[in-house]
């Protein structure tokens, strides 16, 4: 949107066409937060509209605005996600008294195994856990193609944090930088992770790394509600911050419902748990593009 020569707003939408899922206009997609960018209610009104009749003439089944807040009330809208949000104290052992006590003492056990971290230049181990992790879950996991992209595009603002074992990579996460902001996106651990503490280091090594780069701000994410990985960001003594995720239908006759949690994909999940991780991999690359 413009207004006298002047950017006025930004709204960013990606086509998503599937058979198995649909086809929809999203903003955006394999991401956490999308919607509008404006400098006033002008500006998000002109890009709201011109995006609905974007979607009618591409025919979509649904719009979809991924908010930070209510913006639409009118549009069908879930609160499925939340995001966790905390700012990073320059005091390291300030921020290590912030965990509750239980986690608090997860982080410690994995200091005391004496495990440590290396900045990866690679996406070799943090793909290997990473798609392990997901298979775990019944999840079809990109190529890692779209791994070494990320690191070609995003170049110093995307890092590769990978916690050993000894010589044994046992946990890995990728992580974007934006402005004084930290957010760990991908991450996974072998099956070795959990009873190392592994996860539970890797995240405050994290952390650390950013306060010591001054940034000031660490964004663990978006979670379904009561999941693992939400109780999990709780017990860190993150507050759940609700999404809105908004939709403008076109042809759907309600919202869509991708959720692993639906009981029409329990079957394919439970299959997609037992194949071997080499075989997921491989046919994930052709499924994870449609579920953002």
């Amino acid at each position: 949107a413009e207004r006298d020569g002047q950017i006025a707003g930004i709204l960013p939408l990606v086509e998503v066409k599937s058979l198995l899922f649909g086809h929809a206009l999203v903003s955006t997609p394999f991401c956490v937060y999308g919607g509008t960018l404006a400098i006033d209610d002008g500006a998000h009104l002109a890009l709201q509209s011109a995006a609905c009749d974007l979607a009618g003439r591409l025919n979509v089944d649904y719009l979809e605005m991924r908010n930070t807040r209510r913006r639409n009330p009118e549009w069908p809208g879930k609160d499925l996600y939340c995001t966790f949000r905390r700012e990073i104290n320059a005091d390291g052992e300030k921020n290590m008294l912030a965990i509750p006590r239980k986690q608090r003492a997860m982080v410690r056990k994995g200091i005391q195994k004496q495990l440590r971290v290396k900045m990866d230049t690679n996406c070799r181990d943090l793909y290997r856990l990473y798609s392990e992790s997901l298979r775990n879950l019944g999840t079809p996991v990109f190529s890692s193609a779209y791994f070494n992209l990320l690191r070609e595009i995003f170049k110093d603002d995307v890092e590769i944090l990978t916690v050993c074992n000894g010589d044994e990579s046992v946990a890995s996460v990728l992580s974007f930088r934006f402005r004084d902001e930290i957010l760990p996106y991908y991450g996974g651990g072998s099956s070795a992770a959990r009873s190392l503490a592994a996860n539970d280091f890797m995240y405050w090594q994290v952390m650390e790394r950013a306060r010591e780069q001054g940034l000031k701000s660490f964004d663990f994410g978006r979670s379904k509600r009561n999941t693992g990985a939400f109780e999990f960001k709780c017990h860190w003594g993150f507050e759940p911050q609700p999404l809105f995720y908004e939709y403008f239908l076109v042809k759907a006759k309600e919202m869509p419902n991708l959720s692993p949690a639906n009981p029409k994909y329990g079957a394919g999940i439970r299959a997609w748990q037992r194949l071997p991780v080499p075989v997921a991999n491989l046919l994930g690359r052709f499924l994870a593009p449609y579920l953002g």
